[in-house]
């Protein structure tokens, strides 16, 4: 029976799957650094009460995220089905999950 001879890696070689080990380990940690920004919190979407003299500009100024005031309005529009620009005091609307 013939013997099998250790693997033997030429400093390429170990250069080279160093190179690669620190890649996947650079991979895995990027993926575990952010987790749950792919997927929207758990829970209730965030909602606010309008209150007398309140805009859906105002609404949306304060709480805007990244994409600005003006993409914010119409995300609000969106989720509560509304047509025009107007609201009335008391109502309820939902908001976009910011991030």
């Amino acid at each position: 029976m013939r013997q099998q001879q250790p693997i033997r890696l030429t400093r390429r070689g170990r250069v080279v799957l160093f190179t690669f080990l620190l890649g996947v380990a650079g991979g895995l940690a990027s993926l575990a650094a952010a987790p749950g920004q792919a997927a929207d919190p758990p829970g209730p979407a965030p909602t606010v009460i309008v209150q007398p003299g309140d805009t859906l500009w105002g609404i949306a100024t304060r709480h805007s995220g990244r994409q600005g005031r003006d993409a914010t309005v119409e995300d609000i529009r969106r989720l509560n089905h509304l047509d025009g620009y107007s609201i009335d005091a008391g109502q309820r609307l939902i908001l976009p999950r910011t991030r």
